[in-house]
């Protein structure tokens, strides 16, 4: 039992190398070892390994030992034909041919028959074999009622097309048949898949060309397919093809027109509408650069703290700053502090404040907080508004400071500056605002839009 194993495992490989020598002895061994394959656990026979690797000698071998061979089929449906057909061994096909030319009718679980592989395949020495063999085999349907003309244009096999083609090119039924599933034929496919090369032959076959306004399932003939699809020089060169074959051209109808003339006049919109669309991934990708202004800031205002505008008192003791005005002063404090408190106090606060909201642009940065999420970006934004705005009113303030008790002092020019500055702050703050505003209404009026579900 166990030489029995072994001579079936032989066989096997045998028929992987092509040799024939041990095939021989092995028939020689065993007279009936072919016949003892249906026992083994295998889905293949030896004759679909050596159909498949094109080992003629072999093939030709176990076909004259055993031609039933021919007609068994694999864990797939497929016969040794199938096999061979797909790779375009035509020796081979040949061979199996002679011994079972029915397998040229064989159906394999996909709803294929030989032919129809060696068609995907471009196999066209293949194809002529088959069809001189049983010509009825070109008008076996596919599942989804698709022919085998619909197959070649599917794989793009130009030549099998026209050898199909040109052999039925008086059957205008079967050239304009339509497929189940949208009920396109082959100039549909074709148009749609932008093959220029098969639209061309198929257009300069007459009973193709007779179908040119075929309609498909939803009434559009292959120019109104073309026109549904993006442009690109494939659709135009495809367009004139049809165009020069009659393809009928289809009125636009007023609904239509309506709606592209509204598409066109809000074409502007969409296109600022991209920019100002919320972008929830710019903190992450700058989320380093961000996080070195925000301690520079908190830096800078802290150096404001301990050396304010103006200096501080080295000394501490009694100054007299005018015949009117004199002060008792402290190491460490600030000159302008002591006789422009108004001033000092603004300043501070200011600055505190811009240095409170760069730490909070910090702790958020480091806390790992969900940049995608709006509400956070939200809050990370008004941050670093806050910040910035603050740190600019501090530097105005610290202008003053330091200016204020000059003698070259003009009021009215920094007055003038000032409110530039603050201007053009508060046009950006608006505008960041506005911007702000938009992305919450546009949020707010999808969620009222959206149907509730019930």
């Amino acid at each position: 039992m166990n030489d029995g194993g072994d001579d079936i495992v032989d066989l096997y490989n045998a028929s992987a190398s092509g040799c024939t020598t041990t095939l021989k002895n092995l028939i020689n061994k065993d007279p009936h070892i072919l016949h003892k394959i249906s026992l083994t656990p295998f889905s293949e026979t030896p004759l679909h390994i050596s159909a498949l690797l094109g080992h003629l000698d072999f093939t030709k071998t176990l076909l004259a030992q055993n031609p039933r061979l021919a007609s068994e089929l694999d864990y797939h449906e497929r016969s040794p034909l199938h096999l061979a057909s797909a790779e375009g061994h035509i020796e081979i096909v040949q061979a199996q041919l002679h011994a079972f030319e029915d397998a040229c009718l064989i159906l394999d679980q996909d709803g294929n028959i030989p032919l129809h592989y060696a068609a995907m395949r471009g196999r066209v020495d293949v194809m002529k074999k088959l069809i001189v063999v049983r010509p009825d085999s070109t008008q076996v349907v596919l599942r989804g009622k698709e022919t085998l003309l619909h197959l070649c244009v599917k794989y793009n096999q130009l030549e099998p097309l026209k050898l199909l083609v040109e052999s039925t090119s008086e059957n205008g039924h079967f050239l304009n048949s339509k497929n189940s599933e949208g009920g396109n034929t082959i100039l549909h496919l074709a148009v749609t898949l932008k093959q220029i090369e098969t639209v061309k032959f198929l257009l300069s076959v007459d009973k193709v060309k007779e179908e040119v306004n075929s309609l498909n399932k939803k009434d559009s003939t292959a120019l109104k397919m073309l026109e549904d699809y993006p442009k690109d020089f494939n659709s135009f060169a495809i367009r004139n093809m049809l165009l020069d074959a009659s393809a009928r051209v289809e009125k636009v109808n007023n609904a239509s027109e309506s709606i592209e003339i509204t598409q066109s006049r809000n074409k502007w919109w969409r296109k600022w509408w991209k920019h100002l669309k919320y972008q929830g991934d710019w903190a992450t990708e700058n989320r380093g650069s961000i996080m070195i202004v925000a301690t520079m800031i908190t830096t800078l205002t802290c150096q404001q703290t301990a050396n304010p505008p103006g200096d501080i008192w080295q000394q501490g003791g009694y100054v007299l700053m005018s015949e009117k005005d004199n002060y008792t002063v402290f190491a460490g404090t600030s000159v302008v502090g002591s006789y422009d408190v108004g001033s000092y106090v603004v300043f501070m606060v200011f600055n505190a404040i811009s240095f409170i909201a760069s730490v909070i642009v910090t702790f958020l940065l480091i806390s790992g907080f969900p940049t995608k999420n709006k509400f956070c970006m939200g809050l990370l934004t008004i941050a670093l508004c806050t910040t910035l705005a603050f740190l600019v009113i501090t530097y105005l303030v610290a202008i003053y400071m330091v200016i204020s008790s000059s003698e070259y002092f003009n009021y009215k020019v920094y007055e003038l500056t000032q409110k530039g500055v603050l201007g053009s702050l508060a046009a950006v703050i608006v505008l960041v605002f506005l911007i702000r505003l938009i992305r919450i209404l546009v949020w707010v009026g999808r969620k009222i839009k959206k149907p509730i579900p019930t």
